[in-house]
C-alpha cells in the first residue's frame, strides 16, 4: 500500500552530476530505513546506499566519496546526490523502503552516463 516514486534521472556526461529523489505520495516516510539500489541490463540489482533510523549511512565501495544519501523530511523524500559520474554508473536506480511488513520499491529512474 506504500507507493514510492523516483525522479531526477537523465543523460549526463562523464564527470557530471545528477540528483535523484524518492517521494512517497500519501504515506509518511518517517525514519524508516531507506536505500538506493541500481540495476544495469543483464545484471542483478545491486546495493548503492542506505540510511537507517538513526541517520547512519552506508555506501557501496564503488560509489563511496562520490554519492551522498540524505533525507529531506520537509519534502517527505529521500535524495541521492551523485557526483563525478562514470559510465559504469549507468543503470535504472530504485528507491527502497524497509518496514516491519516488508520491503517496498519504486518503479525506477534511468541514469545514463555517456559522452
Amino acid at each position: 500500500q506504500v507507493r514510492l516514486v523516483e525522479s531526477g534521472g537523465g543523460l549526463v556526461q562523464p564527470g557530471g552530476s545528477l540528483t535523484l529523489s524518492c517521494a512517497a505520495p500519501g504515506s509518511a516516510l518517517r525514519n524508516d530505513p531507506m536505500g538506493w539500489y541500481r540495476q544495469a541490463p543483464g545484471n542483478q540489482r545491486e546495493f548503492v546506499a542506505l540510511i537507517d533510523r538513526s541517520g547512519t549511512k552506508d555506501y557501496a565501495d564503488s560509489v563511496k566519496g562520490r554519492f551522498t544519501i540524505f533525507r529531506e523530511n520537509a519534502k517527505n523524500a529521500l535524495t541521492l546526490q551523485m557526483n563525478s559520474l562514470k559510465p559504469e554508473d549507468t543503470a535504472v536506480y530504485y528507491c527502497n523502503l524497509k518496514v516491519t511488513a516488508g520491503d517496498f520499491w519504486g518503479q525506477g529512474t534511468q541514469v545514463t552516463v555517456s559522452s
